[in-house]
């Protein structure tokens, strides 16, 4: 099979690498229901933003500052406002939670989108190394918070990714969670998607039985987003302009697995999943460690329990 007819294929879902975030939500109507996304002024964010206001739904669209999230919400128009939410600034995270709270409507869903990826250098926020702060624990902050506002058949989805793989032996290196000891970009980025993985089966967890689902999608190599802007290396350029044709994911492609976890029928009772390419998928072995998620957790409240 040629790679242009794999990259065409549909899966069991009925959807495949080569859907966008417009086909997986075709036909829904989401009047009535109001979804966070984070990250929403550029790639991935602003378009499942555009698309899920577009089907009718209420979107809080969340930015490092209210201005941004302001001028992406007015770019897309409908049922859209903005609050600004840095991950990487306790105090913004908290205040996002607080002004979600005031609004007081019940969440659908929650999508933690935002991201860094590939800081050049180790970069320390709160004494812990910066894709784990930003990526897991400005997430983990925002989600518990927002827990008791989740509607009863509400969902989380955590976009994680295929980097998850890069992660050393076991996942997270709890002993050197300021990346002290050692820092490789490519090695602190695929902790903090494997920390988003097993969050999500941790909360899916804890969620057992109440009507409230949470899952992690990897969305795919997508080159046009601002993630990768810290990504400096030839080969990766050269990649760009000789592989963008061919593997690489567009933005609306991009968009369509973790639109699909959000807001889909099909995904309603499925919970502590791993999805790719708006199908299931079977993440790193150790990502199924039952001991990992626990302490994961643990480790991530007796952080965020001493940030000021």
């Amino acid at each position: 099979m040629s790679l242009y007819a794999l990259i065409k294929r549909n899966g069991p879902s009925g959807f495949g690498y080569g859907s966008t975030a417009a086909d997986v939500t075709a036909g829904l109507d989401l009047g009535g229901k109001t979804i966070l996304v984070t990250g929403c002024s550029s790639g991935l964010g602003f378009e499942t933003m555009r698309v899920l206001a577009l089907r009718g739904a209420t979107v809080i669209g969340t930015a490092r500052t209210e201005a941004k999230a302001r001028a992406a919400a007015a770019a897309v128009g409908g049922r859209v406002s903005a609050i600004a939410c840095d991950l990487s600034e306790p105090s913004s995270v908290r205040g996002a939670v607080a002004a979600v709270k005031a609004g007081g409507a019940p969440l659908a869903a929650v999508i933690c989108n935002a991201g860094v990826m590939g800081l050049p250098r180790l970069t320390l926020i709160h004494g812990l190394e910066g894709h784990f702060f930003t990526n897991h624990i400005g997430h983990f902050m925002l989600v518990t918070g927002l827990l008791d506002q989740l509607a009863a058949d509400g969902r989380v989805v955590m976009v994680s990714s295929a980097a998850h793989r890069w992660a050393q032996p076991g996942g997270i290196d709890f002993d050197n969670l300021s990346g002290a000891k050692c820092y490789r970009p490519s090695r602190a980025y695929g902790q903090s998607k494997f920390a988003n993985l097993v969050f999500a089966k941790e909360l899916a967890h804890r969620l057992a039985g109440t009507g409230r689902v949470a899952n992690a999608i990897h969305p795919g190599i997508v080159m046009e987003t601002n993630v990768t802007r810290h990504m400096t290396n030839p080969l990766l350029e050269v990649a760009r302009v000789v592989g963008g044709w061919l593997a690489f994911k567009t933005i609306p492609q991009g968009a369509a697995t973790q639109s699909y976890v959000a807001v889909h029928p099909d995904v309603a009772r499925l919970s502590g999943c791993y999805f790719a390419d708006c199908n299931l998928a079977n993440p790193r072995p150790d990502a199924e460690d039952p001991s990992i998620c626990p302490r994961l957790w643990a480790m991530s409240e007796a952080i965020v329990a001493g940030l000021d």
